[in-house]
């Protein structure tokens, strides 16, 4: 079980768990992972600034992200993701590193 997960019964209301990449990475920060019953109008939220502290932050500092993932789940999955690293899902991640080649 999740450090994350609350206590009490599983959640059981479904949305959408994604994942925004950070262009650049804000400090650390190299991806943000949240969920919404309507992924378009919480992806709007981003955009206009009123979503996560983070990505109002990112806009602050003339930076953008692009959606990495989505998948229906729960506010568990949610959880679930941001303890295990989302990072290491993130397929923008992982074509970037493919491009750049190995390193000397």
């Amino acid at each position: 079980m999740s450090r994350r997960a609350p206590k009490g019964p599983p959640a059981t209301e479904m949305g959408m768990v994604y994942t925004l990449h950070l262009d650049p990475p804000l400090g650390h920060a190299r991806h943000y992972t949240g969920f919404g019953k309507d992924l378009a109008a919480r992806l709007a939220d981003h955009e206009r600034g009123k979503g996560a502290r983070l990505t109002q932050v990112q806009l602050q500092r003339g930076g953008t992200w692009r959606l990495a993932s989505a998948e229906p789940g729960t506010r568990d999955r949610e959880a679930q993701l941001k303890e295990r690293g989302a990072s290491r899902l993130c397929q923008i991640c992982k074509e970037e590193a493919q491009a750049d080649g190995p390193e000397p």
